[in-house]
């Protein structure tokens, strides 16, 4: 049996990986860049390690969608964004349902990974490749949906790690989905009724983690107005077996900040206001805003110069995705000719991003100047061992402030309360 994996980002590279180890791969991306990385064993996203790419036999990487023809199983990986509306933005959805549907023969199975609301699978995929293959959906192909739970930079709960969900059209697909995972998975797999199930079960997820975000986020609003260390009280409250250890966050990435408009799109389309979860992603969206408007306050003079560290949206890892970092940056451009960058995740396509006026530093230990302002949105390791060597109190003027929104330096006399 053949497996084709639509997109081979963050999801679709280890899966096709994976499943090259029991079956013959093909892994199709519409960045022909990508394609030539992967052929020479190079992962912009440094998940794999060149030697690691001379291994797999069965796997064949390409930009050619009629590679994928020879194909009885499909899995769709793409990204899901959203709109400048903050609407679900399905377009790489519905291009690779349309290259599918170019390709499928009679007993083929679609499995859809990215990140939906319910319904898109059955309603979207599974008519875009009905009404273009002119095959008969549940007769002549099936459906599946087995949402991805990729996290980046994280080395223990990878995809061979995790419980694995699966919704199917139909009991038969069900069981030959899961046999397809269970191939590589470590743990066992929840077999959900139908595939609406799997669908809702995926976007909940995240919707959770930014709602009790935004939660810590509000209480870090007010306790910043009554002066007291929000992440001392949260040390406190965590001495209780179920409270929840969750802290200040800049929401950002392709998941946590985006599935929550998909829940929600789907809720007004039944004519529920999803009023609470609305209500976090506003939390969530106005942090960076409060958190320039502090520090500008503190420092309270002109032109102060800026030690900017931290651009991707969370900590060891190369992804810049939806990154608050760039919006905190933005805003304090507004206040300062100057602004030295760094992260050690740096690359050319985020360089062009940035303002005209920010410096970005190739080293951290090369940084020589004294600031009025150090930042750190993001907790790199880099930047842990950076700070045990004292050395972020010898990059600040007299009467600087550091910014520590990941509490690497907590009790330093400098320290801007989170």
């Amino acid at each position: 049996m053949v497996i084709s994996i639509i997109g081979l980002g963050y999801v679709g590279l280890p899966l096709a990986i994976e499943l090259s180890k029991k079956f013959k791969v093909k892994g199709y991306d519409h960045d022909i860049t990508r394609i030539k990385e992967l052929n020479l064993g190079k992962d912009k996203n440094l998940q794999y390690k060149a030697k690691q790419f001379t291994k797999l036999k069965n796997l064949n990487f390409t930009n050619n969608f009629l590679d994928l023809a020879i194909s009885k199983v499909f899995i769709i990986t793409v990204p899901t964004p959203i709109d400048k509306n903050k609407k679900p933005d399905l377009t790489l959805i519905i291009n690779a349902s349309n290259l599918i549907s170019s390709v499928i023969k009679k007993n083929s199975i679609v499995i859809l990974e990215s990140t939906v609301y319910p319904g898109v699978t059955r309603n979207i995929v599974g008519k875009i490749i009905e009404k273009k293959s002119k095959l008969k959906l549940y007769e002549d192909f099936n459906l599946a949906y087995s949402p991805e739970r990729i996290n980046p930079g994280d080395k223990k709960n990878n995809l061979i790690n995790i419980r694995k969900i699966v919704g199917a059209s139909d009991k038969k697909t069900l069981m030959k989905v899961s046999k397809i995972y269970n191939s590589f998975l470590k743990k066992d797999i929840y077999q959900t009724d139908n595939i609406e199930i799997a669908e809702a079960a995926k976007v909940i997820e995240n919707t959770q983690r930014d709602v009790n975000i935004a939660l810590i986020n509000e209480f870090n609003k007010i306790f910043n107005n009554m002066k007291i260390d929000t992440n001392k009280i949260l040390d406190a409250a965590c001495t209780k077996w179920n409270f929840l250890n969750f802290r200040p966050g800049l929401v950002g990435g392709h998941c946590i900040g985006i599935d929550p408009y998909y829940l929600a799109h789907s809720a007004h389309q039944f004519g529920i206001k999803p009023n609470l979860i609305l209500s976090g992603r506003k939390i969530n969206e106005e942090v960076p805003k409060l958190i320039v408007n502090k520090c500008v306050k503190l420092l309270d003079r002109k032109n102060f110069n800026v030690l900017f560290l931290g651009l991707t949206f969370k900590e060891n890892c190369p992804d810049f995705r939806n990154s608050k970092s760039f919006k905190v940056l933005n805003l304090l451009n507004k206040y300062t000719n100057k602004i030295d960058i760094y992260d050690p995740y740096m690359d050319t396509l985020t360089k062009k991003k940035l303002n005209k006026k920010n410096v970005v530093l190739k080293d951290l230990n090369l940084a020589y100047e004294s600031y009025d302002l150090i930042m750190i949105l993001v907790s790199h390791q880099e930047f842990k061992i950076f700070s045990k060597n004292y050395k972020f109190e010898k990059l600040l003027k007299s009467n600087g402030y550091i910014y520590d929104f990941k509490n690497i330096l907590r009790e330093h006399k400098k320290i801007i309360k989170v």
